[in-house]
Protein backbone atom coordinates (compact mmCIF):
# COMPACT_ATOMS: atom_id res chain seq x y z
CA UNK A 1 0.00 0.00 0.00
CA UNK A 2 1.44 3.38 -0.98
CA UNK A 3 2.16 5.95 1.94
CA UNK A 4 -0.61 8.16 1.90
CA UNK A 5 -0.64 11.67 4.23
CA UNK A 6 -2.46 11.25 7.59
CA UNK A 7 -4.30 14.49 8.53
CA UNK A 8 -6.21 15.24 12.08
CA UNK A 9 -8.77 18.20 12.79
CA UNK A 10 -6.39 21.28 14.21
CA UNK A 11 -3.63 22.84 12.74
CA UNK A 12 -1.58 25.49 11.59
CA UNK A 13 0.02 25.86 8.08
CA UNK A 14 2.72 28.06 10.17
CA UNK A 15 3.95 29.25 6.71
CA UNK A 16 4.81 33.34 6.69
CA UNK A 17 7.57 35.67 5.36
CA UNK A 18 9.71 38.90 6.30
CA UNK A 19 11.10 40.68 3.38
CA UNK A 20 14.41 41.56 3.10
CA UNK A 21 16.47 42.27 -0.19
CA UNK A 22 12.68 43.30 -1.36
CA UNK A 23 11.65 43.54 -4.96
CA UNK A 24 7.92 45.04 -5.91
CA UNK A 25 5.93 42.59 -7.11
CA UNK A 26 2.35 42.66 -7.96
CA UNK A 27 -0.69 43.12 -5.65
CA UNK A 28 0.22 44.80 -2.38
CA UNK A 29 2.76 42.71 -0.58
CA UNK A 30 6.47 41.56 -1.83
CA UNK A 31 8.33 38.93 -1.46
CA UNK A 32 12.01 38.12 -0.92
CA UNK A 33 14.18 38.20 -4.42
CA UNK A 34 15.90 34.58 -3.51
CA UNK A 35 12.09 33.25 -2.92
CA UNK A 36 10.92 35.19 -5.99
CA UNK A 37 13.71 34.26 -8.50
CA UNK A 38 13.33 30.59 -7.75
CA UNK A 39 9.53 30.55 -7.77
CA UNK A 40 9.78 31.56 -10.85
CA UNK A 41 11.35 28.29 -12.40
CA UNK A 42 8.81 26.35 -10.88
CA UNK A 43 6.17 26.53 -13.61
CA UNK A 44 9.02 26.99 -16.70
CA UNK A 45 9.28 23.42 -18.37
CA UNK A 46 6.21 21.81 -16.59
CA UNK A 47 3.05 20.53 -17.89
CA UNK A 48 0.68 23.35 -18.00
CA UNK A 49 -2.43 24.03 -15.57
CA UNK A 50 -5.36 21.57 -16.15
CA UNK A 51 -8.68 23.05 -17.79
CA UNK A 52 -11.28 23.09 -15.69
CA UNK A 53 -13.92 20.20 -16.39
CA UNK A 54 -17.67 21.41 -17.33
CA UNK A 55 -16.74 24.80 -16.99
CA UNK A 56 -19.60 27.53 -16.85
CA UNK A 57 -19.67 30.34 -19.24
CA UNK A 58 -22.87 32.03 -17.73
CA UNK A 59 -20.81 34.12 -15.24
CA UNK A 60 -18.43 35.35 -18.40
CA UNK A 61 -17.05 38.81 -17.63
CA UNK A 62 -17.38 39.42 -14.18
CA UNK A 63 -13.87 39.23 -11.64
CA UNK A 64 -13.15 38.25 -8.37
CA UNK A 65 -10.16 39.41 -6.28
CA UNK A 66 -8.84 36.15 -4.79
CA UNK A 67 -6.06 36.59 -2.31
CA UNK A 68 -3.56 34.03 -2.73
CA UNK A 69 -0.26 32.16 -1.76
CA UNK A 70 2.92 34.50 -1.44
CA UNK A 71 5.24 31.59 -0.16
CA UNK A 72 8.07 29.68 -2.14
CA UNK A 73 6.22 28.76 -5.70
CA UNK A 74 2.70 29.77 -4.48
CA UNK A 75 2.00 33.18 -6.25
CA UNK A 76 3.58 31.99 -9.75
CA UNK A 77 0.96 28.56 -9.28
CA UNK A 78 -1.74 30.39 -8.42
CA UNK A 79 -1.33 33.14 -11.54
CA UNK A 80 -0.55 30.25 -14.01
CA UNK A 81 -4.38 28.56 -12.37
CA UNK A 82 -5.84 32.06 -12.53
CA UNK A 83 -5.09 32.41 -16.14
CA UNK A 84 -6.36 28.85 -16.99
CA UNK A 85 -9.62 29.58 -15.43
CA UNK A 86 -10.19 32.60 -16.85
CA UNK A 87 -9.57 31.16 -20.41
CA UNK A 88 -11.85 28.38 -19.67
CA UNK A 89 -14.58 30.72 -18.03
CA UNK A 90 -13.89 33.88 -18.87
CA UNK A 91 -14.51 34.63 -15.00
CA UNK A 92 -11.36 37.44 -14.39
CA UNK A 93 -9.25 36.85 -11.59
CA UNK A 94 -7.10 39.46 -9.68
CA UNK A 95 -4.54 37.63 -7.60
CA UNK A 96 -3.19 39.95 -4.50
CA UNK A 97 -0.95 38.11 -2.51
CA UNK A 98 -2.12 37.85 0.90
CA UNK A 99 0.46 38.78 3.86
CA UNK A 100 2.71 35.73 3.73
CA UNK A 101 3.40 36.18 7.92
CA UNK A 102 -0.23 34.16 8.79
CA UNK A 103 -0.70 36.48 11.98
CA UNK A 104 -0.67 39.58 9.32
CA UNK A 105 -2.90 37.56 7.02
CA UNK A 106 -5.40 36.76 9.93
CA UNK A 107 -5.76 40.94 11.26
CA UNK A 108 -6.27 41.50 7.38
CA UNK A 109 -8.93 39.23 6.59
CA UNK A 110 -10.30 40.09 10.16
CA UNK A 111 -10.63 44.15 9.21
CA UNK A 112 -12.04 43.81 5.51
CA UNK A 113 -14.29 40.60 6.86
CA UNK A 114 -15.59 43.25 9.92
CA UNK A 115 -15.49 46.25 7.70
CA UNK A 116 -17.83 44.69 5.31
CA UNK A 117 -15.47 45.00 2.40
CA UNK A 118 -16.65 43.57 -0.62
CA UNK A 119 -12.70 44.00 -2.05
CA UNK A 120 -12.06 40.51 -1.44
CA UNK A 121 -14.03 36.84 -2.57
CA UNK A 122 -11.84 33.79 -2.64
CA UNK A 123 -9.23 33.66 0.13
CA UNK A 124 -6.71 31.19 1.50
CA UNK A 125 -7.32 29.95 5.08
CA UNK A 126 -4.88 28.36 7.68
CA UNK A 127 -7.03 25.06 8.82
CA UNK A 128 -7.51 26.26 12.30
CA UNK A 129 -9.33 29.85 10.75
CA UNK A 130 -12.86 28.15 9.49
CA UNK A 131 -14.06 28.46 13.40
CA UNK A 132 -12.75 32.15 13.43
CA UNK A 133 -14.45 33.39 10.21
CA UNK A 134 -17.34 31.24 9.75
CA UNK A 135 -19.94 34.03 10.28
CA UNK A 136 -18.01 36.12 7.09
CA UNK A 137 -18.38 32.91 4.96
CA UNK A 138 -20.66 31.54 2.37
CA UNK A 139 -21.64 28.17 2.62
CA UNK A 140 -19.85 25.83 -0.24
CA UNK A 141 -22.65 22.99 0.52
CA UNK A 142 -25.07 23.80 -2.06
CA UNK A 143 -22.48 23.68 -4.74
CA UNK A 144 -19.72 21.63 -3.36
CA UNK A 145 -20.67 18.97 -0.78
CA UNK A 146 -20.12 16.23 -3.40
CA UNK A 147 -16.97 17.37 -4.02
CA UNK A 148 -15.84 17.73 -0.63
CA UNK A 149 -16.50 14.14 0.24
CA UNK A 150 -13.47 13.72 -2.15
CA UNK A 151 -10.98 15.10 0.30
CA UNK A 152 -9.85 13.42 3.93
CA UNK A 153 -12.60 13.82 6.10
CA UNK A 154 -11.17 15.21 9.08
CA UNK A 155 -10.48 18.43 7.04
CA UNK A 156 -13.67 18.66 5.82
CA UNK A 157 -15.24 17.95 9.43
CA UNK A 158 -12.28 20.41 10.71
CA UNK A 159 -13.84 23.23 7.51
CA UNK A 160 -17.75 22.29 8.39
CA UNK A 161 -19.18 25.31 11.24
CA UNK A 162 -22.23 24.47 12.36
CA UNK A 163 -23.45 22.34 9.09
CA UNK A 164 -22.14 24.94 6.96
CA UNK A 165 -19.38 24.03 4.61
CA UNK A 166 -17.25 27.36 5.50
CA UNK A 167 -14.40 26.52 3.42
CA UNK A 168 -12.74 23.19 1.20
CA UNK A 169 -9.22 21.66 1.74
CA UNK A 170 -6.76 22.72 -0.34
CA UNK A 171 -3.50 21.59 0.66
CA UNK A 172 -1.82 20.18 3.67
CA UNK A 173 1.49 20.16 5.32
CA UNK A 174 4.15 18.64 7.95
CA UNK A 175 7.61 19.48 9.23
CA UNK A 176 10.38 17.92 7.83
CA UNK A 177 14.41 17.56 7.39
CA UNK A 178 16.10 18.72 4.63
CA UNK A 179 20.04 17.90 4.18
CA UNK A 180 22.65 17.88 1.62
CA UNK A 181 23.21 14.79 0.36
CA UNK A 182 27.14 15.63 -0.78
CA UNK A 183 27.85 17.21 2.17
CA UNK A 184 26.94 14.42 4.28
CA UNK A 185 28.84 12.41 2.31
CA UNK A 186 31.88 14.62 2.09
CA UNK A 187 32.14 14.70 6.27
CA UNK A 188 31.99 10.62 6.34
CA UNK A 189 27.87 10.56 7.22
CA UNK A 190 26.10 7.81 5.77
CA UNK A 191 22.56 8.47 7.00
CA UNK A 192 20.91 11.80 8.03
CA UNK A 193 20.89 12.49 11.86
CA UNK A 194 17.86 10.74 13.59
CA UNK A 195 18.25 12.48 17.07
CA UNK A 196 18.68 15.89 18.06
CA UNK A 197 21.77 15.39 19.70
CA UNK A 198 23.41 13.88 16.41
CA UNK A 199 22.52 16.47 14.66
CA UNK A 200 23.99 19.10 16.73
CA UNK A 201 27.31 16.92 16.27
CA UNK A 202 26.99 16.39 12.50
CA UNK A 203 25.84 20.48 11.71
CA UNK A 204 28.94 21.68 13.80
CA UNK A 205 31.33 19.52 11.98
CA UNK A 206 30.28 19.97 8.64
CA UNK A 207 30.43 23.85 9.33
CA UNK A 208 33.51 23.92 10.36
CA UNK A 209 34.90 22.50 7.27
CA UNK A 210 32.62 24.41 4.74
CA UNK A 211 33.28 27.85 7.14
CA UNK A 212 36.81 27.34 6.45
CA UNK A 213 35.97 29.05 2.45
CA UNK A 214 32.22 30.28 3.04
CA UNK A 215 31.84 32.09 6.91
CA UNK A 216 28.39 32.63 5.33
CA UNK A 217 27.91 28.76 5.83
CA UNK A 218 26.02 27.31 8.96
CA UNK A 219 25.07 23.46 9.99
CA UNK A 220 21.27 24.31 10.71
CA UNK A 221 18.36 26.83 9.49
CA UNK A 222 14.95 26.97 11.02
CA UNK A 223 12.28 29.31 11.69
CA UNK A 224 13.13 31.34 14.56
CA UNK A 225 10.98 34.31 14.52
CA UNK A 226 8.83 35.31 17.19
CA UNK A 227 5.65 34.44 14.86
CA UNK A 228 3.40 31.19 14.10
CA UNK A 229 6.66 29.39 12.79
CA UNK A 230 8.50 29.06 15.95
CA UNK A 231 5.38 27.90 17.37
CA UNK A 232 5.23 25.13 15.49
CA UNK A 233 9.02 24.41 15.07
CA UNK A 234 9.09 24.26 19.05
CA UNK A 235 6.26 22.21 19.33
CA UNK A 236 8.18 19.75 17.25
CA UNK A 237 11.03 20.01 19.16
CA UNK A 238 9.18 19.41 22.49
CA UNK A 239 7.05 16.51 21.18
CA UNK A 240 10.13 14.59 19.94
CA UNK A 241 12.10 14.95 23.11
CA UNK A 242 9.29 13.95 25.44
CA UNK A 243 8.47 17.80 26.54
CA UNK A 244 5.07 17.43 25.54
CA UNK A 245 2.60 19.05 23.62
CA UNK A 246 1.88 22.45 25.16
CA UNK A 247 -1.88 21.51 25.69
CA UNK A 248 -2.77 17.73 26.81
CA UNK A 249 -6.07 16.57 27.92
CA UNK A 250 -7.03 20.33 28.45
CA UNK A 251 -4.07 20.85 30.49
CA UNK A 252 -0.59 22.93 30.08
CA UNK A 253 2.05 20.86 30.14
CA UNK A 254 4.89 22.99 28.96
CA UNK A 255 6.78 23.21 32.34
CA UNK A 256 9.16 20.59 32.55
CA UNK A 257 12.37 19.39 33.06
CA UNK A 258 12.60 17.33 29.18
CA UNK A 259 11.11 20.49 27.84
CA UNK A 260 13.28 22.55 29.19
CA UNK A 261 16.51 20.24 28.51
CA UNK A 262 15.38 20.43 24.43
CA UNK A 263 15.02 23.91 24.50
CA UNK A 264 17.80 25.01 25.98
CA UNK A 265 19.88 22.77 23.82
CA UNK A 266 18.04 24.44 21.13
CA UNK A 267 19.06 28.00 22.22
CA UNK A 268 22.62 27.11 22.92
CA UNK A 269 22.69 26.40 18.69
CA UNK A 270 22.31 29.95 18.72
CA UNK A 271 24.83 31.93 17.42
CA UNK A 272 26.91 28.16 17.32
CA UNK A 273 25.77 26.11 14.36
CA UNK A 274 22.88 28.17 13.50
CA UNK A 275 23.26 31.90 12.16
CA UNK A 276 22.30 34.77 14.98
CA UNK A 277 19.95 35.79 13.32
CA UNK A 278 17.67 32.89 12.91
CA UNK A 279 15.87 34.73 15.68
CA UNK A 280 14.43 36.80 12.41
CA UNK A 281 14.17 34.17 9.90
CA UNK A 282 10.43 32.59 8.34
CA UNK A 283 10.28 30.47 5.71
CA UNK A 284 11.70 32.45 3.18
CA UNK A 285 14.70 33.14 4.79
CA UNK A 286 15.53 29.59 5.84
CA UNK A 287 15.00 28.28 2.42
CA UNK A 288 17.32 31.08 1.15
CA UNK A 289 19.93 29.90 3.08
CA UNK A 290 19.75 26.41 2.28
CA UNK A 291 19.57 26.80 -1.52
CA UNK A 292 22.00 29.67 -1.81
CA UNK A 293 23.97 26.65 -0.61
CA UNK A 294 24.90 28.50 3.34
CA UNK A 295 23.27 25.41 5.53
CA UNK A 296 23.81 21.87 5.35
CA UNK A 297 20.25 21.02 7.31
CA UNK A 298 17.07 22.71 7.14
CA UNK A 299 13.22 22.40 8.59
CA UNK A 300 10.77 23.34 6.28
CA UNK A 301 7.51 22.32 4.82
CA UNK A 302 6.91 20.26 1.85
CA UNK A 303 6.45 23.26 -0.40
CA UNK A 304 10.50 23.59 -0.38
CA UNK A 305 11.20 20.28 -1.82
CA UNK A 306 10.10 22.25 -5.22
CA UNK A 307 12.54 25.29 -4.46
CA UNK A 308 15.63 23.22 -3.30
CA UNK A 309 14.70 21.22 -6.67
CA UNK A 310 15.30 24.16 -8.88
CA UNK A 311 17.88 26.40 -7.07
CA UNK A 312 21.71 25.18 -8.87
CA UNK A 313 23.08 24.82 -4.82
CA UNK A 314 21.07 22.51 -4.07
CA UNK A 315 19.48 20.52 -6.96
CA UNK A 316 20.81 16.28 -7.25
CA UNK A 317 22.41 17.77 -3.85
CA UNK A 318 20.09 17.24 -0.91
CA UNK A 319 17.46 14.55 0.52
CA UNK A 320 14.68 14.86 2.75
CA UNK A 321 13.43 13.18 5.74
CA UNK A 322 11.54 12.91 9.26
CA UNK A 323 12.87 15.79 11.76
CA UNK A 324 14.99 14.48 14.34
CA UNK A 325 13.73 12.38 17.57
CA UNK A 326 15.98 12.02 21.04
CA UNK A 327 16.12 8.75 22.40
CA UNK A 328 12.99 6.90 23.77
CA UNK A 329 10.99 9.31 21.21
CA UNK A 330 9.37 9.54 18.08
CA UNK A 331 9.95 11.86 15.27
CA UNK A 332 6.69 14.75 15.10
CA UNK A 333 5.78 16.74 12.25
CA UNK A 334 3.46 19.87 13.02
CA UNK A 335 0.35 19.69 10.64
CA UNK A 336 -0.74 22.31 8.96
CA UNK A 337 -2.90 22.93 5.95
CA UNK A 338 -4.67 25.50 4.12
CA UNK A 339 -8.48 25.84 2.93
CA UNK A 340 -10.13 28.08 0.07
CA UNK A 341 -12.99 30.00 1.61
CA UNK A 342 -15.57 32.92 -0.28
CA UNK A 343 -16.75 35.71 1.49
CA UNK A 344 -20.56 36.16 2.11
CA UNK A 345 -20.05 39.96 1.25
CA UNK A 346 -18.63 38.62 -2.14
CA UNK A 347 -20.22 40.73 -5.56
CA UNK A 348 -19.82 37.32 -7.41
CA UNK A 349 -20.15 34.87 -4.92
CA UNK A 350 -21.28 32.17 -7.46
CA UNK A 351 -18.23 33.25 -9.95
CA UNK A 352 -16.39 32.97 -6.62
CA UNK A 353 -17.06 29.19 -6.00
CA UNK A 354 -16.61 28.25 -9.47
CA UNK A 355 -12.83 29.38 -9.07
CA UNK A 356 -12.64 27.30 -5.59
CA UNK A 357 -14.16 24.15 -7.25
CA UNK A 358 -11.50 24.38 -10.07
CA UNK A 359 -8.57 25.24 -7.36
CA UNK A 360 -9.88 22.26 -5.55
CA UNK A 361 -10.27 19.50 -7.93
CA UNK A 362 -8.00 16.52 -8.43
CA UNK A 363 -6.67 17.70 -11.61
CA UNK A 364 -5.26 20.70 -10.11
CA UNK A 365 -4.41 19.40 -6.81
CA UNK A 366 -2.03 16.18 -8.74
CA UNK A 367 -0.22 19.43 -11.12
CA UNK A 368 0.24 20.86 -8.10
CA UNK A 369 1.95 18.58 -6.25
CA UNK A 370 3.51 17.69 -9.57
CA UNK A 371 5.08 21.32 -9.70
CA UNK A 372 5.39 22.63 -6.55
CA UNK A 373 5.44 19.69 -4.12
CA UNK A 374 1.95 20.81 -2.22
CA UNK A 375 0.85 17.57 -0.46
CA UNK A 376 -2.80 16.68 -1.43
CA UNK A 377 -6.09 16.59 0.89
CA UNK A 378 -7.52 14.08 -1.88
CA UNK A 379 -6.65 10.37 -0.66
CA UNK A 380 -6.60 9.27 -4.06
CA UNK A 381 -4.35 11.97 -5.62
CA UNK A 382 -1.67 11.42 -2.54
CA UNK A 383 -1.31 7.55 -3.47
CA UNK A 384 -1.28 8.54 -7.60
CA UNK A 385 1.99 6.63 -8.62
CA UNK A 386 2.30 10.82 -10.49
CA UNK A 387 2.47 12.64 -6.90
CA UNK A 388 4.32 10.10 -5.14
CA UNK A 389 7.30 10.30 -7.80
CA UNK A 390 7.23 13.71 -7.25
CA UNK A 391 6.58 13.63 -3.34
CA UNK A 392 8.91 10.95 -2.11
CA UNK A 393 9.29 12.78 1.41
CA UNK A 394 5.59 11.30 1.40
CA UNK A 395 7.13 7.96 2.44
CA UNK A 396 10.14 9.23 4.08
CA UNK A 397 7.32 10.90 6.52
CA UNK A 398 5.16 7.89 6.89
CA UNK A 399 6.06 6.85 10.04
CA UNK A 400 6.20 10.26 11.75
CA UNK A 401 3.90 11.55 14.32
CA UNK A 402 1.41 14.33 12.94
CA UNK A 403 1.06 16.93 15.36
CA UNK A 404 -1.86 19.36 16.06
CA UNK A 405 -1.94 22.59 17.53
CA UNK A 406 -3.67 22.42 20.33
CA UNK A 407 -6.50 24.65 19.04
CA UNK A 408 -9.51 22.43 20.07
CA UNK A 409 -8.90 23.03 23.89
CA UNK A 410 -8.43 26.83 22.98
CA UNK A 411 -10.86 27.92 20.47
CA UNK A 412 -10.96 31.48 19.55
CA UNK A 413 -7.95 31.92 22.23
CA UNK A 414 -5.57 29.98 20.17
CA UNK A 415 -4.15 32.77 18.39
CA UNK A 416 -3.61 34.62 21.96
CA UNK A 417 -2.23 31.28 22.86
CA UNK A 418 0.29 31.09 20.36
CA UNK A 419 1.11 34.66 20.97
CA UNK A 420 1.97 33.95 24.64
CA UNK A 421 3.93 30.67 23.04
CA UNK A 422 5.99 31.81 20.63
CA UNK A 423 7.47 34.62 22.62
CA UNK A 424 8.25 32.56 25.45
CA UNK A 425 9.73 30.75 22.59
CA UNK A 426 11.70 33.54 21.36
CA UNK A 427 13.14 34.84 24.86
CA UNK A 428 14.90 31.34 25.15
CA UNK A 429 16.51 31.18 21.65
CA UNK A 430 17.74 35.19 22.55
CA UNK A 431 19.57 34.14 25.45
CA UNK A 432 16.93 33.34 28.50
CA UNK A 433 17.34 29.77 29.47
CA UNK A 434 14.51 27.45 29.57
CA UNK A 435 14.21 27.22 33.05
CA UNK A 436 13.11 31.16 33.67
CA UNK A 437 10.91 31.35 31.08
CA UNK A 438 9.04 28.03 31.15
CA UNK A 439 7.08 28.55 34.80
CA UNK A 440 5.29 31.95 33.67
CA UNK A 441 4.64 30.57 30.19
CA UNK A 442 2.69 27.67 31.70
CA UNK A 443 0.83 30.34 34.55
CA UNK A 444 0.30 32.70 31.03
CA UNK A 445 -1.30 29.91 29.01
CA UNK A 446 -3.44 27.88 31.95
CA UNK A 447 -4.81 31.90 33.32
CA UNK A 448 -5.92 31.58 29.25
CA UNK A 449 -7.70 28.63 29.34
CA UNK A 450 -9.63 29.64 32.99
Amino acid sequence: MRSVPTFTITAVACLGLVASALIPVSGTHAATAGSRLAAASCTSGKPKPPSMAGAPKKYKGQQIIYYGDAVGCGHDIDLALANQFTKDTGIKVKVVEKPSDSNQAYSTYARLFQSGSTAIDVMMLDVIWPSAFATYLADLNPVLKSQSKKHFSTIVNNDTIKGHLVAMPWFGDFGLLYYRTDLLQKYGYSSPPTSWTQLGVMAKKIQTGEQKKNKSFYGFVFQGKAYEGLTCDALEWLASSGGGTIIQNGKVNLDNANAAKMLNMIRGWVGDITPRDVTTYTETESDNAFNNGNAAFLRNWPYAYALASAAPATKGKFGVTALPHQPGNKSAGTVGGWQLGVSKKSQHKQAAIQFVKYMTSAEVETWRAIVGTFVPTRPAVAASPKVIKAEPFLKEAKNVVRITRPSRFLGTKYNQASNIFWNGMSRILNGSSAESVLPATQQQLERLLK
